[in-house]
């Protein structure tokens, strides 16, 4: 049976409504600047890309921040977005402080050891997070993320890693849309041909990582959670029964990484329960 496509999505539209929403939520808080880490992918170079055209070049940093074993090809491609943007590029070497959490954390180096792996993929991202909030300070520039929807539902990154940020513009694009929105800004061939990496080892794929390619997950995601499929509609429909559990429960178990930190409730009024506000109340 043919699966069915994964959702599209109005080009001319959503360049406005990113644009805009970036321009108004950064200068609404009256910093004026956004900084942001470039990875070499395709998620990244289309967050720089909008931000350039909401702010001005002038007015955005990019971060490219390798670790030693990094893929040569992420750093140049890095490069080449940057560039195309028009921002300035900072390249920050995370490897010594990297090192230095590894051997004090007895974070084996071993590539066969899964464990290991996970350990030092969050410290990477977390450390780089580090960079971008010390450059957010030195600079009163907001943090901008680069989570596509795909990879927030799926809990498919490291919270306050790779996670965080002040505003993520491209958190509701599934990752098949953040390929056709990039293409219309003109990101680079080299990035859109390249296979998705979060470059955690040689030879690693996002889709070999979670078991399915981009295009099966958008689609069964888009169905699942925004038009809010029955299971048995989305078996009629082609997914197969155990693929979409395993998903459904992917989305469940990873819940916690999309939502602030749970306060126990005492007082009347407990943060993030009954004292809630919309985000620049106050402003």
């Amino acid at each position: 049976m043919i699966l069915p496509p994964p959702p599209g999505l109005k080009l001319d539209l959503a360049e406005q409504v990113l644009v805009a929403f970036l321009r108004e939520e950064i200068e609404r808080i009256g910093l004026g600047r956004a900084v942001l880490g470039l990875s070499g992918g395709v998620d990244s170079a289309l967050v720089v890309e909008l931000a350039a055209r909401a702010l001005g070049p002038d007015r955005v940093l990019a971060v490219a921040m390798p670790y030693r074993s990094s893929a040569s090809a992420s750093l140049e491609l890095a490069r080449e977005s940057a560039a195309h943007a028009g921002v300035q590029l900072e390249e920050v070497d995370v490897s010594p402080a990297a090192d230095a959490l590894f051997l004090s954390a007895g974070i084996s180096a071993d590539p066969n050891d899964a464990l290991a792996r996970l350990r030092r993929g969050n410290v990477l991202a977390r450390l780089r997070m580090v960079a971008l909030y010390d450059r957010s300070a030195r600079d009163g520039a907001l943090v901008l993320g680069t989570s596509n929807k795909t990879e927030l539902l799926l809990g498919y990154g490291t919270q306050h890693g790779d996670m965080a940020s002040a505003l993520n513009p491209i958190g509701d694009l599934y990752k098949g849309q953040v390929y056709a929105l990039s293409e219309r800004l003109g990101v680079p061939r080299e990035i859109l041909d390249r296979p998705p990496s979060a470059d955690l080892w040689e030879g690693q794929t996002d889709e070999q990582e979670l078991g399915a390619s981009y295009a099966t997950l958008d689609a069964l995601l888009h169905r699942m959670v925004d038009r809010r499929y029955s299971r048995s509609r989305l078996i009629e429909l082609g997914f197969e029964a155990e693929f979409l559990d395993a998903i459904a429960e992917r989305v469940r178990r990873s819940h916690f990484k999309r939502r602030p930190p749970l306060i126990a409730k005492l007082a009347n009024r407990t943060i993030n329960l009954d004292w809630r506000y919309a985000r620049d109340w106050g402003t």
